[in-house]
């Protein structure tokens, strides 16, 4: 049986929805409790790194996805999928990416931290601006009603809210807070990816029929995630060990924001679920494998 990526919707129930929200909540919480006032100081004592690095994941890449999208033209929803993905922050499993790696992780934490505060606002942002540029995701965009305020709601108590009450209990619970966070955030991790598991369950007939076609979309898009990140960095001249890091933070992307997005506001729109579903699942391999090869690369002193 064929699918048409534009009109089929996925079947993802409200305590299901209600499930990942709490999940991605608690993530944040966890990767919070790793994080210090004074991890901040890299900004000021080092900003270059972080500018880069936002600007890898806010402005490079949602451009890039736009050039590649009006360039090889998937169905509109699938396009839909990848501009939401390339608008939202960068993932939560990014700091552990960047450790195994021996990157730089004070900037990782800093970026982690930093992208997911402003996420509020230029996620939304950069959604709207290239979803409307491209006339196909225009006209769809068009038919569905999004409730903006909606939006900001939902990001400030799944990203802003458990990012500060998380540094908040670091600063004044230091030892629990540690002890806590060794716990918290592979259970929580481990927890969302059994939802989205179970979501491609749920549909999988949805998912086999097309998996060749969103997993070779998904590879492109991560992949050109990764490069632009890392050449972006080697072009405005940062240290080796700077640009694995924005590498890693740029291909690896809060794929659980995009999917609450998408449930909440999308109704479970085909196209849009399984990429972001899906990148969810790839950015841990694709990630973990660069992380890898960097760890077996190490830069000469």
């Amino acid at each position: 049986m064929q699918y048409n990526f534009d009109q089929v919707v996925l079947q993802f129930d409200a305590d299901q929805q209600m499930g990942l929200y709490i999940i991605l909540a608690f993530i944040m919480f966890g990767v919070a409790l790793r994080i210090r006032i004074e991890d901040f100081k890299t900004l000021f004592l080092n900003p270059k790194g972080v500018w880069v690095g936002l600007l890898s994941q806010f402005l490079l890449l949602p451009l890039c996805t736009f050039l590649v999208v009006s360039q090889l033209q998937p169905s509109p929803s699938l396009a839909l999928g990848m501009f939401l993905v390339a608008a939202c922050p960068g993932g939560n499993i990014s700091n552990f990416m960047t450790t195994h790696a021996k990157a730089d992780i004070p900037l990782s934490v800093t970026l982690t931290a930093c992208s997911s505060a402003l996420s509020v606002v230029l996620t939304p942002l950069n959604f709207v601006v290239y979803a409307s540029l491209y006339p196909p995701t225009q006209e769809l965009l068009q038919s569905i009603s999004i409730n903006g305020n909606e939006v900001l709601k939902l990001q400030g108590l799944m990203l802003v809210l458990p990012l500060v009450v998380g540094m908040a209990f670091s600063k004044y619970q230091a030892d629990l807070s540690q002890r806590m966070a060794r716990v918290l955030h592979p259970l929580s991790l481990a927890i969302f990816i059994l939802l989205v598991a179970g979501a491609f369950w749920n549909n999988s007939a949805l998912f086999m029929n097309y998996f060749q076609v969103f997993f070779y979309w998904v590879l492109i898009h991560n992949a050109m995630a990764l490069v632009s990140g890392y050449g972006l960095g080697k072009v405005l001249g940062l240290t080796p060990q700077s640009c694995r890091t924005i590498a890693l933070e740029t291909g690896i992307q809060n794929s659980g924001l995009g999917l609450v997005i998408v449930f909440a506001f999308f109704q479970g729109l085909g196209g849009m679920a399984m990429i972001t579903g899906w990148w969810g699942i790839w950015h841990i391999i694709s990630g973990l494998s660069v992380a890898t090869y960097f760890r077996l690369r190490p830069i000469e002193p």
